[in-house]
């Protein structure tokens, strides 16, 4: 038992990460590598006890070490769990799941580092705890980028792994499910090759072995001696999605300079959606060649990229629940904004993806799981970090998120220009022409002190300290840190 003196979430999180690097690998006969997990319990008086998987027992899990062993004959009503990988579901019996463990001993608050890898058990271990009252939050996410990394080989193995016909833990949505009156003849031979080739599958489309494989990751079911697709299985390979699922596919809307506007729907198979909708754009904006160096390239190439992590997250992340809506592609002669119905997962804020600084969780991990393995969306992720750098290095204004209920909106700039343009009319008139310019750079960099706003616009300190507290006044900006660390973060 320790005493701290009143250690933040973000220091408990912390020391979380440097007990799990203090599990004892299991020593499994088949070879398969075990997790390290560290866990932490934060008692109602600030004391704390800490947990590492195996390290009272060979293969015992840290949450259960914690709860079970070291603190079982103690009231936890109060307590505070931190444990670096979600608390699993089920265990042979006579052994009962983690997250079952956590609920008995009724604790109401828990920190979960990252998602269980496989992608038929991820989210659920969460979901149950949320079922039963319990306040789950996520760990911040260089925390989750450093639990990820130090247990690379298992999650690799974990992902691979078929579900236990036994297990019935919780759904996260009703499109796990098996379709009525649908059949592998309704997959798209197309979708199905793209993916295997993509994801370097070796056995072929039409094996056992290849529908065996997607049993395994949620997307068909086993019924009456048949594979069946899955409600996911189906949005993702389906030749019509729409005809089991009518508010799958894509909407695409060009709005050009003279008025006139252009229509698309990408409403087959949803592995194909965001390259034909990429093509589609490529096709239809101009998009010169920049030859100011060596090499010629396309000048909206990171456009190009951009786009198409937005719409995967679009596509991925949506909620599926709400069947009056669908994804959206707008592009204006500005901007491309991409819709999708649905806030932000839980416990994701919308601040947080303001910031680029959401942590990793999926709403449908086995959506999220093919495209990762297709090398079109980040594991785990929102494609955050690839968004930031990605604007950053196309010298393009940083992507913006707002809500519309019921839509998350992404606004991606087409170039420097553009984030002044695409401001409110009585903002834009609130602005000098100077004020204009500083904005156009500060949207591109994003976060800045006073003193090197002040020399990239080459104006006195003051000067740029005026222009700052303009941007503050008019909601495009906000402070962070105090005195000399103070800077401005876009909004």
């Amino acid at each position: 038992m320790a005493t701290t003196p009143r250690l933040s979430p973000r220091k408990l999180m912390e020391l979380a990460v440097e007990v799990m690097h203090q599990s004892v690998p299991e020593n499994r006969p088949d070879g398969s590598p075990s997790p390290s997990v560290g866990a932490i319990l934060l008692r109602p008086d600030g004391t704390i006890e800490t947990a590492a998987r195996g390290e009272l027992r060979g293969g015992n899990h840290a949450e259960f070490i914690l709860l079970e062993r070291k603190c079982f004959k103690e009231r936890l009503d109060g307590c505070v769990l931190f444990t670096t990988l979600e608390p699993c579901m089920d265990r042979k019996e006579p052994k009962k799941g983690c997250a079952k463990h956590i609920v008995s001993a009724r604790i109401r608050e828990v920190y979960v580092g990252v998602e269980d890898d496989n992608p038929t058990v991820a989210g659920k271990g969460i979901e149950y705890l949320r079922q039963h009252g319990v306040v789950v939050h996520m760990f911040e996410r260089d925390l989750q980028e450093e639990i990820l990394a130090a247990n690379a080989a298992f999650f690799e193995w974990a992902r691979r792994q078929p579900p236990k016909e036994e297990d019935r833990p919780p759904k996260l949505s009703r499109y796990e499910d098996p379709l009525v009156a649908v059949s592998l003849g309704d997959f798209s031979d197309e979708a199905l090759e793209m993916y295997r080739t993509r994801a370097r599958i070796a056995a072929e489309v039409s094996s056992e072995e290849f529908s065996r494989l997607l049993y395994q990751q949620g997307l068909l079911a086993r019924e009456s001696e048949r594979w069946v697709p899955t409600g996911f299985g189906l949005l993702l390979f389906g030749k019509d999605p729409r005809s089991a699922m009518p508010q799958a596919g894509l909407l695409g809307t060009i709005h050009y300079p003279d008025g006139k506007e252009e229509t698309r729907d990408f409403d087959g198979p949803q592995v194909l959606a965001p390259e034909q909708a990429l093509q589609w754009l490529r096709d239809k904006l101009p998009n010169p060649i920049d030859r100011s160096d060596v090499r010629r390239r396309e000048t909206n190439a990171g456009l190009f990229q951009l786009v198409r992590e937005g719409v995967v997250n679009a596509l991925v992340h949506r909620d599926y629940e709400i069947t009056g809506g669908k994804c959206q592609l707008v592009v204006t002669p500005d901007t491309v904004v991409i819709k999708s119905p649905g806030a932000p997962v839980k416990p994701i804020t919308l601040e947080q993806l303001q910031s680029f600084s959401a942590p990793m969780i999926s709403r449908n991990p086995v959506l999220h799981y093919v495209f990762a393995r297709m090398g079109m969306a980040e594991e785990r992720g929102l494609g955050l970090k690839s968004m930031r750098g990605g604007a950053e290095s196309a010298g393009l204004p940083l992507p913006k998120y707002t809500w519309d209920n019921p839509y998350l909106v992404l606004t991606l700039f087409q170039n420097r220009e553009a984030a002044t343009r695409a401001l409110p009319p009585s903002v834009l008139e609130a602005l000098t022409d100077s004020q204009r310019n500083g904005w156009q750079w500060l949207a591109v960099r994003g976060k800045v002190k006073a003193s090197e706003y002040a020399e990239a616009m080459q104006v006195e300190d003051r000067t740029g300290r005026r222009h700052l507290n303009r941007f503050l006044e008019l909601g495009l900006v906000k402070k962070t840190g105090s005195g000399p660390s103070t800077e401005y973060e876009v909004v």
